[in-house]
């Protein structure tokens, strides 16, 4: 009863935090409190137990960071175990005259297994011990430790960079990036600690040389000194105490020393254990086992070599590589992708149907016989599950579902090209490599990484191709790293959001307006068709696609049209009704949640020359001189680029009348001026004019 009352008190005490502290004081109290042998014995052993539980912990973690607290463990049980070394050292100067077995049985036996009844061989073993795991793994670990440290805290930007690129591209959530950025920082601090740590593990090896040598000498002069033993006795007892002492607490010291080596060597982007990757890594390919196999054979018929020895482990290898090679060739090869979950196998020849007739798809993706395996899930294809991805974060940005994308080989294509078809018409055009990654030059790097040079087919940035391995040294130079299916999935997503209004056709604006009818049957109902027919509210939906405004607040854009559609029917100038009920959105996605807006004007006369030149003009033409609007243009590159080294978005405030045919004007020449209507500005936000253009400017 009472010791299950002892058990009951110590779950309790770890329950609400108190066993780790209560722990690290024990420990502490070690150091100036005797312990008897039978407790030395016990925490002697407990001590081989609990290092072999940390190594079995490393070998099976899966990647680096699912054993997070391993540096304070090293700490914790370095501290453990030096207090056992001075506890046994005060037991072995005390009372090392009573015989071998005075600091415990545990020691005693380890001294005696060692000794093997020959003192030398005892300290040269014991020597070699101390070497293998002071200068061969300790100090490995510790300049492994030091360097992963140093790059993964140089790479840090570069990680955050390419998190923040995927993000934008939709291939992962909200949620998913913040987890990614923990990562991240965990992975650093994890790594910086090892480096600290692995001094610890250097600094228990040193130590336990030391308190070698005290044991022995001290020793030989209180044994000879204070207790007349002889120098032949005192030989022999205190030698197996020191050996025995020593080995006890090395034995521990090393599993911790090729536990951290284990740590810190693991690939972090491998979610395996080890023993997984070295049967994948080590014995996949038979070519290695059977040269292997062949080698040794030959040793193995050398008259004087250990024959049976050398040709046994020939005939191993050569069965593993039999086996490998075997399995291999019953695995069934990839010989074709499909690669469109709608097409099936033709059936026999017949007459030509309607149904025979193809129809253009909506959104596709061609790519060359190279790239099939980047859509191959079989071999590790990343780019369905990118492009799912894009689709999804598109849709939720632009405020309706974009249309698969659909694709298919195309033989007419270089091996490495893929292209982005939009209504059976090539909208973009890249070449990208599966087997490399994309360097992307975001505008200020620290140096050069070495790689094929190319431009990025998205955004046209300077970038260069390089091998996986120099992955972190780019992150480290500033370059922000994706991989050949993010290339491809971003081209995609800028593409669909370009040419967004060309996606959006009667049939998906049908679907929004019965969605919103599910909540507001009566406001549908009142404007469609009382007040303006389908292809009105499609026209409006469009036109705002066509200048990146987001259709994901359908109510307020259909409240603004039922009220406008009494005064008139003209597209454009329904645009202007939705535009400033969407103002505040608007205006919000260009400069957040800053009251002030810094904005470029147009002189009086300026403004009031264009309000003519559209009177009377077809749809979203300005019927000014070439030489007026190109100054227009210079002036306004020059005031919008001042604006953008300041950190600020680029925004032209004009008359209502005039805004949508200057946005027409300078959509592609000046892409980075946002164009807004003095009635799309909300009535708390704050103006200030850097800049306003005249005629003669």
């Amino acid at each position: 009863m009472d010791f299950q009352r002892v058990l009951e008190s110590i779950k309790h005490s770890f329950s609400h935090g108190l066993g780790l502290p209560i722990a690290i004081l024990a420990l502490l109290a070690m150091v100036v409190v005797p312990l008897p042998p039978f407790l030395l014995d016990v925490f002697f052993t407990f001590n081989i137990a609990l290092s072999l539980v940390v190594l079995f912990v490393t070998l099976y973690s899966k990647r680096p960071l699912d054993f997070a607290i391993f540096p304070t463990v090293i700490l914790l049980t370095t501290l453990f175990r030096l207090s056992l070394n001075i506890a046994s050292t005060r037991l072995i100067l005390l009372d090392g005259q009573n015989g071998p077995g005075a600091a415990g049985h545990v020691i005693e036996s380890f001294g005696e297994f060692v000794i093997g009844g020959n003192f030398a061989v005892g300290l040269v073993v014991f020597a070699i011990l101390v070497v293998i795991n002071f200068v061969v793994i300790t100090k490995g670990a510790g300049r492994v430790a030091e360097v992963s440290a140093r790059f993964t805290l140089d790479s840090m930007p570069g990680k955050q960079m390419a998190i923040d690129a995927d993000l934008n591209a939709g291939l992962i959530t909200q949620e998913e990036a913040q987890e990614r950025r923990i990562e991240i920082t965990s992975e650093a601090n994890f790594y910086g600690s090892m480096d600290g740590a692995s001094k610890f593990v250097r600094g228990d090896a040193i130590a336990g040389l030391i308190i070698l040598f005290i044991n022995l000498i001290g020793g030989f002069s209180i044994g000879m000194g204070q207790h007349d033993m002889t120098f032949s006795n005192a030989i022999q007892v205190y030698t197996i105490l020191s050996l025995g002492d020593g080995l006890v607490a090395q034995i521990p010291s090393l599993l911790l020393s090729t536990a951290t080596a284990i740590i810190v060597t693991r690939v972090s982007g491998d979610k395996r254990d080890m023993s997984q990757q070295v049967r994948s890594q080590m014995l996949a390919n038979p070519k290695a086992l059977g040269m292997t196999a062949g080698i040794v054979g030959v040793f193995g018929l050398i008259p004087g070599m250990p024959n049976v020895a050398f040709l046994s482990f020939s005939a191993i290898c050569a069965a593993g590589a039999y086996y490998i090679s075997k399995k291999a060739a019953n695995t069934p090869d990839v010989e074709e992708v499909l690669l469109d979950d709608s097409e099936t196998t033709a059936p026999a020849e017949s007459e030509l149907t309607w149904d025979d007739m193809e129809s253009v798809d909506i959104l596709g993706l061609e790519v060359g016989y190279r790239l099939i395996s980047m859509v191959d899930q079989f071999q590790n294809g990343q780019l369905l599950e990118r492009v799912k991805g894009v689709r999804r974060k598109v849709s939720q940005e632009l405020g309706f579902l974009v249309p698969p994308v659909h694709i298919r080989d195309n033989l007419d294509l270089k091996p490495n090209q893929y292209k982005i078809m939009l209504l059976g018409v090539s909208s973009g055009m890249g070449e990208v490599y599966p087997d490399k990654e994309l360097a992307i030059n975001p505008g200020q790097v620290f140096g050069e990484v070495k790689g094929q040079a190319t431009k990025d087919p998205t955004f046209g940035l300077d970038a260069v191709w390089i091998s996986p391995i120099d992955r972190e040294q780019a992150q480290a130079l500033g370059y922000t790293v994706v991989d050949a299916s993010t290339v491809v999935a971003t081209h995609i997503s800028q593409v669909v959001q370009d040419y967004a209004s060309e996606l959006l056709g009667y049939d998906e604006t049908q679907k929004l307006l019965d969605k919103l009818k599910e909540n507001s049957p009566k406001l549908v109902d009142e404007l469609i068709p009382e007040r303006l027919p389908l292809a009105g509210v499609v026209k409006v939906l469009q036109n705002l696609l066509v200048e990146k405004v987001s259709i994901k607040d359908l109510r307020s854009i259909i409240e603004s049209l039922t009220e406008a559609a009494g005064k008139t029917q003209e597209p454009s100038e329904l645009t202007i009704y939705v535009r400033a009920a969407l103002g505040r959105a608007i205006v919000q996605e260009l400069v957040g949640p800053d009251e002030e807006l810094k904005v470029i004007t147009l002189e009086p006369t300026l403004e009031q020359l264009l309000l003519q030149a559209s009177q009377g003009t077809a749809d979203g033409q300005l019927a000014i001189e070439p030489t007026l609007a190109e100054r227009l243009h210079s002036t306004l590159k020059e005031e919008s680029q001042k604006i953008e080294m300041d950190g600020s978005s680029a925004i032209l405030l004009v008359a209502p009348q005039v805004r949508a045919q200057l946005a027409r004007l300078f959509r592609f020449s000046l892409p980075a001026l946002h164009i807004l209507a003095y009635s799309e500005i909300p009535e708390n936000r704050q103006i200030s004019v850097v800049a306003s253009v005249g005629q003669d400017s």
